[in-house]
């Protein structure tokens, strides 16, 4: 089996070399087929298998088609052969016979690979086998296929091959290529429903002038004829909120966000939004849009409003509605009514070991005890509903309780999929909090860019009507619909990190001689601060059953709702995947570390963190260095096997 493995590189290279040849055969003949423009193609396949569905075994039609696209397979039979045509609609086979074709028409056919792009004309008929073929009279190659396709193209390594090489992923695998036919439709059928709401579609700028002070990371870039710094766009609601503002009073966009963040599963840098806003209407009108609009696509598009999600049935024709401090009471028996103070949330907190956050306020304490007891329960869509006024700097506050918000978001499978306000049009308030919010980013992060936007303040100065607003992610929305795992599986071209680093630029294969022979880096440890040696000491056989293991990592995300946490799948050797969590999220992304051999002890009891147990810990070495904590996890060579034990 081994052997086979190292030496399908070499085939696959040995059959391109083949295929180049052949193509120079070609032009040398004469018949370079990348000098042809166009070709006819007056029918599908599908279309034709529909049409001829009642067709009788060995009955012609008499009816002669253009056909074209890639031949995905070929069986040469001596004076008559088969293959498969695939165009845009499906397969079909083609019957391609020397005496109708010609010799050296037949000749030049047997050349051809699978996977090449041809023409056909012939005539439909079904064969003795009962399969519904067309009998070719003409056949043209129009594209050399110069590499072979792969036999399989599926499994947990060829999946990143796939993700990479999305063409030949759609190739290989027809049911991918249903998916993002799916996605289509979806798109297509929200902007026939919102337009029918009398919604109309509009673009906003993605390249904006500064940060705002919302906790999403941005991506930045220079704009050279104006000299300045400019940012990719983490939202679409202000520009579109400016529209409202300006009387246009239903409007929606479809847009790409960019977020320089973690990646998981359910997140990537750049992704698709659509948000909406509609002037006269509150949070409870979107609800209401919400669950029309999602009934209307599951029927749509799966035929029923009851749909297989990941081996649960999820019923989109039910919606729950619950507020925040009724779902957090239900869940965890906790009342946020009964905490006076924030330093009783705090305590409440402690008791319940549920993660502070970074301004430990009532409300946002209570946002973390839903991330810890509620969202995972929510598997049935549920609209959680009244935000607190920490978490929701554009939403406006409940008249009857300041302290909230008319806001909610909505669940399905545990995961989050929109979000939604009335909107704040109160430009005094909206003012204070923008301030809030950037003062709160910069005494977090004081080299942040982080800005206030006072031209957005100045638009609702003119007056913006109670609108209510919807935000919602069209990837997750396609996942459910679609019944896929990943978000790379609904991203035609995910983002990836490239095979051969970051940065090219920066590999020492295409660094000059000159800079090769460069000194090494030197380390300056001078201002390293290291903690004391332990004074206590341990008994060896005490130490000696900690069990330390070389684990690879076979998946690493964030912990969603978790700042700090990062999961890891592992191979530790033993055939079942271990679970290890790590606070380490401030010094890696995930995905730098998917591949990497690390050391972990193995044996302490599971631990349960953010409802996760952990099975073991990983080693990191730990230092201070100008006043800031360092952290580097403890990596050793690829060769280690999985489950290799340190001593």
């Amino acid at each position: 089996m081994e052997q086979n493995k190292q030496s399908a590189p070499q085939n696959a290279a040995s059959e391109a070399a083949v295929r180049r040849q052949k193509l120079a055969d070609l032009k040398a003949a004469g018949h370079d087929p990348f000098t042809i423009t166009k070709c006819k193609q007056d029918a599908f396949s599908a279309d034709l298998k529909e049409e001829y569905k009642d067709l009788p075994a060995e009955e012609d039609t008499g009816r002669m088609v253009s056909l074209a696209g890639r031949m995905m397979s070929k069986r040469v039979m001596g004076k008559a052969s088969f293959a498969h045509l695939r165009d845009a609609k499906g397969d079909i086979q083609i019957f391609v016979k020397r005496d109708l074709l010609g010799d050296e028409a037949y000749a030049a056919f047997k050349k051809m690979d699978v996977g090449d792009i041809i023409a056909c004309t012939g005539e439909v008929f079904r064969t003795k086998m009962g399969e519904l073929s067309v009998r070719v009279h003409e056949l043209t190659l129009v594209s050399k296929s110069l590499l072979p396709l792969p036999e399989k193209f599926h499994g947990l390594t060829d999946r990143e091959a796939r993700y990479r090489q999305r063409y030949v992923d759609l190739i290989v695998n027809p049911e991918v290529k249903d998916t993002f036919v799916k996605r289509s439709q979806i798109l297509k059928e929200i902007r026939a429903y919102l337009d029918e709401k009398g919604f109309l579609e509009v673009d906003t700028p993605i390249l904006t002038p500064f940060e705002i002070g919302a906790s999403a990371r941005p991506f930045y870039t220079h704009h050279n004829t104006l000299d300045m710094d400019m940012v990719l766009r983490i939202e679409t609601e202000l520009y579109l909120k400016r529209l409202i503002v300006g009387g246009m009073d239903r409007v929606y966009e479809v847009g790409r966000i960019f977020r320089n963040e973690g990646m998981d599963p359910k997140h990537n840098p750049e992704f698709t939004t659509i948000e909406l806003y509609q002037a006269f209407t509150d949070f409870h009108g979107m609800m209401d849009l919400v669950e029309e609009l999602y009934k209307r696509l599951a029927l749509k598009v799966c035929g029923s409003m009851e749909i297989t999600y990941q081996g649960k049935q999820i019923d989109l024709g039910h919606w729950e509605r619950l507020t925040m401090v009724e779902a957090v009471k239900k869940y965890s028996g906790v009342d946020f009514n009964d905490w006076k103070t924030d330093e009783d949330a705090i305590t409440a907190a402690k008791e319940h070991h549920v993660e502070l956050p970074e301004v430990p306020t009532k409300g946002a304490i209570l946002a973390e005890f839903f991330d810890a007891f509620v969202e995972d329960k929510l598997i049935q869509p549920t609209f959680i509903y009244d935000y607190p006024v920490e978490i929701s700097p554009l939403a406006k506050r409940k008249p009857d309780d300041p302290a909230f918000t008319e806001r909610f978001e909505y669940f399905i499978d545990c995961t989050e999929y929109g979000n939604a306000f009335s909107e704040l049009n109160d430009p005094i308030d909206q003012k204070a909090r923008f301030e809030r919010q950037v003062a709160e980013r910069k005494a977090i992060e004081p080299n942040c860019k982080a800005q206030v936007d006072y031209d957005y303040v100045t638009a609702l100065e003119y007056g913006l009507p109670p609108t209510g607003g919807l935000g919602f992610g069209v990837d997750r929305l396609v996942m459910l619909l679609t019944d896929s795992a990943s978000i790379r599986d609904v991203l035609l071209f995910p983002t990836m990190k490239p095979l051969n680093d970051v940065n090219k630029g920066n590999d020492v294969k295409n660094q000059p001689v000159e800079e090769m022979k460069a000194e090494p880096e030197k380390i300056d440890f001078s201002k390293v601060k290291i903690e004391p040696l332990f004074e206590e000491t341990v008994d060896f056989d005490t130490f000696s059953k900690s069990d330390f293991r070389a684990v690879k990592v076979k998946e690493c995300v964030a912990v969603p709702k978790s700042k700090k946490l990062l999961q890891f799948t592992l191979d530790d050797g033993t055939g079942t995947d271990r679970t290890i969590l790590s606070g380490i999220h401030a010094y890696y992304e995930p995905e730098e570390l998917v591949g990497k051999t690390l050391i972990a002890i193995t044996n302490l009891p599971p631990r349960a963190m953010m409802g996760i147990d952990s099975c073991g810990m990983l080693l990191s070495a730990i230092h201070e260095e100008e006043g800031e904590e360092k952290l580097h996890l403890l990596m050793v060579d690829d060769h280690i096997p999985a489950g290799a034990k340190l001593y």
